[in-house]
């Protein structure tokens, strides 16, 4: 026992300042506590928001109007029937690409049509008035339009033409999203503006060439927006 407590007193005496040196950084090892790495800073999460629903407050949906009064060849009752012949127009009318009547009673008719061109295909339900000088359609339950109505009036002609009428066209209309209100210029150049020349052409399809009109005029044509 004597001898061992000798031999640690010699080896202390041995490493002299280097043992002390080892022992005060074992005293500290020991004592000190081991210090945690910093925590990370939180990442603050920020919620994406879609491009489109930034947009909207910025660019809105606007209603878009036209109007069209032309005087053609053909009587009240033949553009009045043209008109009136729903199953027909996705033979003729720009963008329809099917038409089909759901219902028909005295005054009223129900008609499914689907418009546009893929992939922006729409499908909706029309509910048409019809008397004797004029035919209405109001579109129901579709997810293109948040608005659409067309308006079709039949008055006389030249006078002392019988076989020549007066078409007025009307139609107003409004895209629901800013998606499909980016088509609204398209849709108003390529089907508004030709859906006067499109039943005419169809008349004359269904009647042949249409008398001539002395003088031959268009009425007035007008856009709003």
């Amino acid at each position: 026992m004597a001898g061992s407590a000798r031999g640690a007193a010699l080896g202390w005496a041995l490493l002299g300042d280097r043992g002390r040196c080892l022992s005060s950084c074992a005293v500290l090892a020991l004592c000190t506590p081991k210090q945690r790495p910093p925590a990370p800073a939180p990442i603050l999460s920020q919620q994406a928001r879609p491009f489109l629903h930034l947009a909207a407050p910025l660019l809105g949906n606007k209603r878009m109007e036209y109007s069209e009064a032309r005087v053609v060849g053909y009587s009240m009752k033949q553009m009045y029937n043209v008109v009136a012949n729903i199953e027909s127009y996705r033979l003729f009318v720009p963008w329809c690409n099917s038409s089909r009547v759901l219902s028909h009673r005295k005054g009223l008719m129900r008609a499914e049509l689907e418009v546009g061109f893929s992939p922006l295909v729409e499908r909706y339900i029309s509910e048409i008035s019809l008397s004797p000088h004029q035919i209405r359609a109001v579109c129901n339950d579709g997810r293109m339009f948040n608005h659409l109505e067309t308006l079709w009036q039949f008055g006389p002609g030249r006078p002392g033409q019988p076989d020549t009428c007066t078409l007025d066209f009307s139609v107003s209309f409004e895209f629901k999203s800013i998606l499909h209100s980016r088509l609204a210029t398209l849709f108003f150049d390529e089907v508004v503006k030709q859906m006067v020349t499109a039943f005419e052409a169809q008349a004359k399809k269904l009647f042949g060439p249409q008398a001539e009109v002395l003088p031959r005029q268009r009425l007035q044509a007008a856009r709003c927006g």
